[in-house]
């Protein structure tokens, strides 16, 4: 059974978050950074659920401490709601965003599909580009330059070889935001936007390398693979 890890300083949503994903998930609870912390060192956690507004540690270098050390799935919870505030999130390193107040229904929802996509990994064969400058590891969600990790968030990863397995082929951002979390999409959304500087800053491409912006349709890869 995958294991959860639920990080909420109010008890009442820990319970109700509980009692949504108990039946299909392992569930362990922090109400605090630092126990979170120390839990996520000494078990193999699948996927975190993980409140802002923590004490002791913050929910923001819970999830930067994290992702030091590991890709696992990140959902953020929080009260935040504005535009900038889930673009911080996703800079932090969460692979998704969900505000408060809300639906439980929702939250599983999305708990499922980040789920679903980490297992389902559509290519097995490790991919080179540019002569063996980046290799990519589908199996491991790895991408490497020059033998160094770029340290892909699971979302990244994603969208990434959701492009490459498109590769030529214009992608909206609504058929990523489909294809890699599986949710609608508002035209107003600036996640994916956000995913794709943050792929091309951490792989350290230039302008239109391998991922190309097609303005007013999306995005789309080009390169041998």
């Amino acid at each position: 059974m995958e294991k959860i890890l639920v990080v909420e300083d109010e008890a009442k949503i820990r319970k109700i978050i509980k009692s949504y994903l108990k039946d299909d998930y392992s569930i362990l609870e922090a109400e605090d950074g630092e126990k979170a912390l120390n839990i996520f060192k000494n078990n193999e956690i699948d996927l975190i659920i993980l409140d802002l507004m923590l004490p002791k540690v913050s929910g923001e270098e819970v999830c930067q401490k994290i992702r030091q050390i590991s890709d696992v799935a990140i959902i953020m919870l929080t009260a935040k709601s504005s535009e900038e505030d889930k673009i911080d999130g996703f800079n932090y390193g969460a692979d998704d965003y969900l505000s408060k107040p809300f639906s439980p229904r929702e939250l599983l929802m999305r708990v499922k599909a980040i789920l679903r996509r980490s297992q389902n990994k559509e290519r097995a064969d490790i991919i080179s580009l540019n002569n063996g400058e980046y290799k990519i590891y589908p199996e491991e969600m790895i991408v490497r330059k020059n033998n160094n990790d770029c340290e892909l968030t699971n979302t990244e990863f994603k969208i990434l070889m959701t492009l490459i397995n498109n590769s030529e082929q214009v992608l909206s951002r609504e058929q990523l935001a489909d294809k890699v979390m599986g949710l609608e999409f508002s035209g107003f959304d600036r996640t994916i936007d956000v995913h794709i500087k943050n792929i091309r800053k951490k792989l350290d491409l230039e302008k239109d390398q391998y991922i190309v912006t097609v303005y007013g349709a999306g995005y789309k890869f080009i390169g041998d693979i």
